[in-house]
């Protein structure tokens, strides 16, 4: 049996984020959610996760969205915000004491706020960017934490048997905007097949309604909206809710 998790990056952006994320979860297959404790939305998804005990939540460690929480990290800012991921794609160099600094003290607020967290991954997959998996790696071990396990030291801390990146194709109505290289019925009838196996299993997606700091922040909006409803009506989610082989799980469970 396939213990599967579906996890909406994001939580805390803002309103809208926040309200798609508990609604895939009350009402669809989503069983985990991960905080990004710098954004506008960080308190309402707070109070939120209050009132839905179960909902796995981890922290969405941020280095490219916002602003710091902490004022002595030059190294990873332009002015007052976090520099942006172009900054990224080309060789760097951060103060890594800085980094862990800033990612601790994200840490530190979800716990201070009353949430103990499940697991660690990153916005835009900062956490796998060279010097910062070392980061990742030190936290993971200070609090005892799984972490999503697409970087190349994963074997270093505790993760899933495998993790499925693809699934926002789901709600990409624009063929070439995709990353399958099939069909989405293709897709996902191989995936199924997967769930099914025995492993354990995070679905990373991204789920959000639309509201106006999402439309002007991000370059990725309208899919979101479409994974809510594909997520609570699609035949896939009824499939994995009836499916004996699957059991929806959060990184408590792993």
């Amino acid at each position: 049996m396939g213990k599967v998790i579906f996890n909406s990056d994001d939580f805390g952006y803002s309103h809208g984020v926040n309200y798609g994320i508990v609604d895939a979860y009350q009402r669809g297959i989503l069983t985990s959610t991960t905080l990004m404790a710098n954004m506008p939305g960080f308190e309402h998804a707070v109070k939120l996760k209050k009132e839905l005990p179960d909902l796995g939540v981890g922290v969405h460690l941020t280095l490219t969205c916002g602003k710091p929480l902490l004022e002595n990290v030059d190294s990873l800012v332009e002015g007052d915000q976090f520099k942006q991921l172009s900054f990224y794609t080309k060789p760097f160099e951060i103060d890594n004491d800085q980094l862990y600094q800033e990612w601790n003290a994200q840490i530190q607020k979800v716990y201070r706020a009353g949430i103990i967290p499940t697991h660690l991954d990153s916005h835009h997959h900062t956490h796998t960017f060279d010097n910062n998996q070392e980061v990742v790696i030190a936290l993971a071990k200070k609090y005892d934490l799984p972490v999503r396990g697409n970087f190349e030291r994963k074997s270093e801390v505790r993760h899933v048997d495998y993790f499925e990146p693809y699934f926002d194709d789901v709600g990409e109505t624009i063929e070439d905007k995709r990353q399958i290289d099939c069909s989405i019925e293709q897709y996902l009838e191989q995936l199924l097949t997967l769930l099914r196996e025995d492993k354990t299993i995070e679905i990373m997606c991204h789920t959000a309604y639309l509201d106006q700091q999402l439309l002007e922040g991000s370059s990725f909006v309208y899919p979101r909206v479409n994974q809510v409803e594909f997520l609570v009506h699609s035949e896939f989610a009824l499939q994995v809710k009836r499916d004996c082989l699957i059991e929806l799980v959060t990184y408590k469970e792993i």
